[in-house]
């Protein structure tokens, strides 16, 4: 018997942060609040591209991502025996200011603060990438006072 290997889609997902620092969050036909982004294409020339171009045609928000802003890896199982594979970055925001439009793709659109983000529901994947880009955001700016 030869192996096939399992084939996961991975899902590439941004932590867009508005001025006043709140979470750009989408709530799905799951009715969880999600991470904008979306499917990895075989055309994509990085994941880090896949992001901004999935930002901007979900909210319109234009933002900028690097491989150094990689948040994490993990799969996430939304529907018992289906496994996707998340990659999360954290993203610079090119228009923070910007109001962010709610695309057909999703059912309702939010920004949150930080102490709102434990209640929502939401795969806990998400929690700890936004924890984890505020967290690195606040680092780089205590860096930049001293």
């Amino acid at each position: 018997m030869t192996y096939v290997p399992p084939l996961w889609p991975v899902s590439v997902k941004g932590v867009a942060l508005d001025a006043q620092g709140r979470a750009l969050l989408l709530h799905n036909e799951r009715d969880e609040w999600e991470l904008p982004g979306g499917r990895l294409e075989p055309g994509d020339p990085s994941p880090e591209a896949t992001v901004e171009r999935e930002i901007a045609e979900e909210t319109g928000w234009q933002v900028t991502v690097s491989d150094a802003d990689l948040l994490d890896v993990w799969i996430y199982e939304p529907i018992p025996g289906r496994r996707v594979v998340i990659i999360t970055y954290g993203c610079t925001v090119l228009t923070p200011d910007a109001t962010p439009v709610l695309s057909h793709e999703h059912k309702k659109i939010g920004l949150f603060a930080p102490g709102e983000i434990p209640g929502l529901t939401m795969p806990d994947g998400y929690k700890k990438s936004i924890a984890a880009w505020h967290e690195r955001l606040s680092k780089s700016a205590a860096c930049e006072r001293t």
